[in-house]
């Protein structure tokens, strides 16, 4: 077999493959004895049923297009490994199938074209004294009294009030009932529309804007129990909810009994109940240790991330389609997989008409990471950077003694560590090998890019809860 090879774009190599005119004609007998053994033609036992009465029946076409299809991968196959190309993916074959059954003779060569991806060559023009620059992230003690003024909020006893209105901070137990507002163009003789799951009885909200949709709380202000008052309310837009997006409301309020929250001590009672210290001191300065620690590693991830980009500035490398669809599969696997952990239906939110669009979205990002990787990779083998067998070790044994119920594949796990170690290894040499400086936080333009994975088209919001029992 007679095999001529061209370099491509995007890493593929193309292969120009003639078969000769023995393996032509075997094939196309062979396709024939198969049909001929597998077709049910009525008046005929299998495999005895006549070549002429075969071919006429199933069509010269039908029967090439079968032999070609054998022909083109048993050649591609064996044209790599003649060649010794490392193939990654699935081959494509670029000349035209129509024209090859057209061409096709059996007994007469057949030429056809090609090409197979290979891994990418990477050129890595610079890697040492880079320079770049990154927000350091300072430790801010507001965060420490703001997670024990949340704990005394969860820990309030409500106290019932009487002699006042309703003022913020309080906590107000209601019944309501709510209406879709009329647009001007509406029929005024019509009656409202109840909003779908829009009322409640003896419905307990704490006064506070953010806890119910705007206009809902503030409304309420300055109501006596007893009181019933209409609220205009808007929902937001976007909103859980897609029919009522954006949508004026009218709430029938009735506030029935007001209460008042009545926060704990800060002090040593207080952080026994809400931690495993015995004392408000201790807790603090746990808590004081924790967020310095949090401030000092997002700085250093900040540094990582803006020497990874000015790295990107220096390599070239040619990506394979087979590499790029391979990190898009990855990363929507790993959304699909974390958006299950949070209890949503994924198969509502990866449906046959959107999975298209989030894998055009995840495009660019999986090209970025499929570079600093390979960036990464490059840096690794011209240094001889190494993690050796014994670090590996420790670190999957520290995470196996943190979780000693889960099921855990360890060879998976090792195959994790390692690279995970290695990459670690790697930037730290490429920290110590350039200038990265630190810049106040929010001082560096840092152009916010749009989500591409459909977390975003299933949250509206995040909502982060800090727990003292962590610290």
């Amino acid at each position: 077999m007679k095999v001529t090879q061209e370099k491509l774009p995007a890493s593929q190599i193309g292969l120009e493959i003639e078969i000769t005119p023995e393996i032509t004609q075997k094939t196309y007998e062979k396709v024939i004895k198969n049909l001929a053994n597998t077709v049910n033609i009525p008046g005929f036992r299998r495999g005895k049923v006549p070549r002429q009465v075969l071919v006429q029946r199933l069509g010269t076409t039908h029967i090439k297009a079968a032999a070609l299809e054998e022909l083109i991968q048993d050649g591609i196959e064996q044209a790599v490994k003649q060649e010794s190309i490392s193939a990654i993916g699935q081959p494509k074959l670029r000349s035209s199938f129509d024209d090859l059954i057209s061409n096709y003779e059996p007994g007469k060569p057949l030429t056809f074209a090609a090409a197979v991806d290979v891994e990418p060559e990477v050129n890595l023009v610079q890697y040492t004294g880079l320079q770049a620059k990154a927000e350091e992230i300072t430790y801010d003690s507001a965060r420490v009294e703001e997670v024990l003024e949340k704990e005394r909020q969860e820990l309030a006893t409500l106290i019932p009030v009487e002699g006042r209105a309703a003022q913020i901070g309080d906590v107000a137990v209601v019944d309501f009932q709510g209406v879709i507002a009329k647009a001007e163009d509406d029929d005024p003789a019509a009656e409202p529309e109840p909003i779908p799951g829009g009322e409640a009885s003896d419905f307990q909200v704490e006064l506070q804007e953010d806890k119910f949709i705007p206009g809902f709380v503030t409304g309420m202000v300055g109501m006596n129990p007893g009181e019933t008052r209409e609220v205009p309310a808007q929902f937001p837009d976007p909103y859980v909810n897609e029919a009522l997006a954006g949508k004026a409301a009218i709430f029938t309020i009735t506030l029935k009994e007001i209460k008042e929250k009545e926060l704990p001590e800060l002090n040593d009672d207080f952080a026994q109940e809400v931690s495993d210290f015995d004392t408000l001191e201790e807790l603090r300065g746990s808590l004081v240790e924790r967020y310095q620690k949090e401030a000092a590693e997002k700085t250093k991830g900040n540094q990582q991330e803006a020497l990874l980009a000015e790295l990107l500035k220096h390599i070239e490398v040619d990506l394979p389609e087979t590499l790029i669809e391979r990190e898009v599969d990855s990363m929507l696997t790993q959304t699909a997989m974390r958006l299950a952990q949070q209890g949503l239906d994924v198969k509502k939110l990866f449906t046959q008409d959107i999975i298209p669009q989030l894998r055009e979205r995840s495009r660019t990002e999986a090209i970025e990471r499929l570079k600093k990787s390979l960036a990464l990779q490059e840096v690794g083998k011209r240094e001889s950077i190494e993690v050796t067998p014994g670090e590996i070790q420790a670190k999957v044994q520290e995470l196996l003694e943190q979780y000693p119920d889960e099921d855990i594949d360890t060879d998976r796990l090792q195959s994790v560590v390692e690279n995970e170690l290695l990459t670690e290894k790697i930037i730290d040499w490429l920290l110590a090998n350039s200038t990265v400086e630190l810049v106040p936080e929010g001082s560096l333009n840092s152009q916010e890019s749009e989500t591409t994975t459909p977390e975003t088209e299933a949250e509206s919001s995040e909502t982060v809860t800090e727990s003292t029992t962590d610290a």
